[in-house]
């Protein structure tokens, strides 16, 4: 069935049209539903295992599971679809890995009825990699805990997904960037990712950052949103600041923090984490755990 956050987009088009009071020719693309498929999706492990590998997905709208267990490959899994141009595609150039929805594409607005499938279950192996997600309106469960990602980036639209690192990571991630749109977005554990710096981009949508988990090193983190409910989550004892840069966003605080102008603390030892936030409008809740 298509999910509900790709209905909303959707339905959020024809809403901005009518208020606009003029009429926009968009045609509709009729999508052809057959049966459904499904398939296995496995890449080999690279030869040059001491190298980081880039994986990169490319996924449209659907269902997209992705987790740590694959067995002697760099992914596999299986694939199940009805629409006969969203049969995976999967291009490997040396360390260089993309797996896509093959060849479909919108010439306006997809009619696809309830019948609509594509579903990714897929599985990750135990190697070095830079991973990349990027994805439409979709609902995504991402897991990354044990894995040895260095870098990681995700990009989304209209999305419903969890992504979570339930044990830590085990390289030492440079960078995370998560890029989304009107979308449901909640991260656990994120302590454990094992970033040194992590950028989060949101438009108008609902979105939970909560870093429980073992803080091994400083992170910075930075949150740019419009207008969104973004709750944060610290662990009490995890020395914290956060500085909030809002014009209209109401700052709702919980549990142990500290307020000193814009200026959000929570005391304790170890290594710290700092977190600047820059939300148009909305609301901001600081919570611990």
């Amino acid at each position: 069935m298509l999910p509900k956050s790709m209905l909303i987009a959707l339905s959020a088009l024809a809403l901005v049209t009518l208020a606009c009071g003029f009429t926009i020719d968009v045609p509709v693309k009729e999508v052809n539903i057959g049966p459904l498929v499904t398939e296995d999706v496995s890449v080999s492990l690279p030869e040059q295992q001491g190298d980081v590998t880039r994986v990169e997905f490319s996924f449209g709208a659907g269902e997209f599971t992705l987790a740590p267990g694959a067995q002697d490959a760099l992914v596999n899994g299986t694939a199940s679809y009805n629409v006969r141009d969203l049969k995976p595609q999967v291009s490997v150039d040396k360390n260089e890995v993309l797996i896509t929805t093959g060849d479909f594409e919108i010439d306006g607005i997809p009619r696809f009825g309830d019948e609509y499938k594509n579903v990714w279950d897929l599985r990750l192996g135990d190697v070095p990699m830079d991973l990349r997600i990027n994805a439409g309106a979709y609902k995504g469960e991402f897991e990354l805990g044990g894995l040895k990602i260095e870098s990681l980036r995700v990009s989304d639209g209209a999305a419903d997904a969890q992504l979570s690192f339930s044990v830590p990571n085990k390289s030492e991630m440079d960078t995370f960037r998560y890029t989304t749109g009107a979308s449901r977005v909640e991260m656990t554990g994120l302590a454990n990712a094992n970033f040194d710096s992590m950028v989060f981009k949101g438009g108008a949508g609902d979105y939970t950052l909560d870093f429980s988990g073992e803080l091994k090193r400083d992170a910075t983190v930075t949150i740019d949103s419009g207008f969104s409910s973004v709750k944060l989550i610290v662990p009490e004892g995890v020395l914290t600041r956060v500085f909030v840069d809002s014009g209209l966003a109401n700052v709702d605080i919980g549990g142990e923090w500290e307020k000193s102008g814009n200026e959000y603390t929570l005391s304790g030892e170890g290594p710290r984490l700092t977190i600047n936030v820059n939300i148009g409008a909305g609301s901001l809740t600081l919570r611990n755990r």
